[in-house]
């Protein structure tokens, strides 16, 4: 379904998903971030800082409630998210590659997630492609991807001028621009062949690259002992940035809330963890086997580029160039991959 909508029409389109909650780019203190989309919506965003994957994979979300009267068994109260219907506009293709990547990990047939599931089921995404890159840090073609890729999107837009070329890629997608059609008109074999050149001349604008990201988990299983993970990883402050911004980092940590003594009572709550923090992997022993700033970073590193592939057959990182851009030290996941598997046969 190949179709047209003038920009202008945007927000009469957004209008028009009367049973969806949408959420859209929004420019707040100078930053891009996903909000709930008000009268006015324009895509002319560069990426947002934080990826779409709370919107099914929250910071924070409450598993059950407990109570423990005296003399009685427990009661277990499950949170389980109530499922809505929910479209985020304006996600870039690295992004929009996250979502088959978490998909993976959280609605895994061995071990299904039913918060993630609860709150996925009704969410859809509707892409832009980026005609150039949207930072200097990009390298969504060195780990397969592409600037107009429709991966993990419903409905791909692509930035035609004064309208979208409109694409939709699922079935939900085909629903969100039935619900406004009106709005759309049928796309021309020269609407197409504006298309075509826009894409090629995407995929044509220079990216930073990896240089053998294919080879990259043989290498970097070869290299596990290099002395390099230290020297590349000896300015990490530990913030943890990196993964708080990574589309696909998805690691938890649980936790017992107790919000009252007589009776005990709280909440069983999962919160975003981070392999850089020093205490990711610590015991209750006192051993923590990646006491090191080089264990750590080689963690990261070998979890997007080898163990995933392993696991999965793809690589973990989309190249959305987050984890380079916002790291306060200047720690270049592109520059490590290439220094530790250079040399390597």
């Amino acid at each position: 379904m190949d179709k047209l909508i003038d920009k202008a029409r945007l927000s009469d389109w957004i209008t028009a998903l009367a049973d969806w909650e949408v959420f859209a780019p929004a420019l707040e203190d100078g930053v891009w971030t996903f909000k709930a989309a008000g009268e006015a919506v324009s895509l002319g965003h560069t990426n947002v800082k934080q990826p779409p994957k709370d919107f099914a994979f929250p910071q924070r979300e409450i598993y059950f409630s407990f109570e423990q009267v005296k003399g009685e068994p427990p009661r277990l109260t499950q949170k389980l998210p109530a499922e809505a219907k929910r479209v985020v506009f304006g996600v870039r293709p690295c992004d929009g590659r996250a979502v088959p990547r978490m998909d993976r990990v959280f609605n895994d047939p061995q071990f299904p997630d039913a918060y993630y599931q609860a709150r996925r089921n009704g969410l859809a995404y509707v892409g832009l492609a980026c005609n150039r890159p949207v930072a200097p840090t990009c390298f969504c073609k060195s780990v397969g991807g592409s600037p107009v890729s429709s991966e993990g999107m419903d409905v791909l837009l692509t930035d035609l001028g004064d309208r979208y070329f409109v694409q939709a890629v699922t079935k939900t997608g085909e629903a969100l621009v039935a619900a406004a059609d009106k709005l759309f008109v049928k796309a021309s074999p020269a609407d197409k062949k504006a298309l075509e050149k826009t894409h090629a001349d995407a995929e044509a604008q220079p990216q930073r690259a990896i240089a053998d990201a294919a080879g990259a988990a043989k290498k970097l299983k070869a290299n596990f002992d290099s002395p390099l993970w230290e020297t590349l990883a000896q300015g990490c402050i530990g913030c943890g940035i990196c993964t708080f911004l990574c589309p696909t980092c998805h690691c938890f940590d649980i936790n017992d809330e107790v919000t009252g003594t007589a009776p005990m009572k709280g909440n069983r709550v999962r919160t975003w963890d981070n392999c850089q923090f020093p205490d990711f992997t610590m015991h209750t022993s006192g051993h923590n086997p990646r006491e090191t700033l080089g264990s750590r970073l080689r963690q990261r590193v070998c979890h997007k580029f080898q163990y995933f592939h392993e696991n999965y057959g793809m690589l973990q990182c989309t190249g959305c160039g987050r984890c380079v851009s916002e790291c306060p030290v200047g720690i270049d996941i592109v520059n490590v991959v290439n220094k530790v598997t250079e040399n390597v046969a």
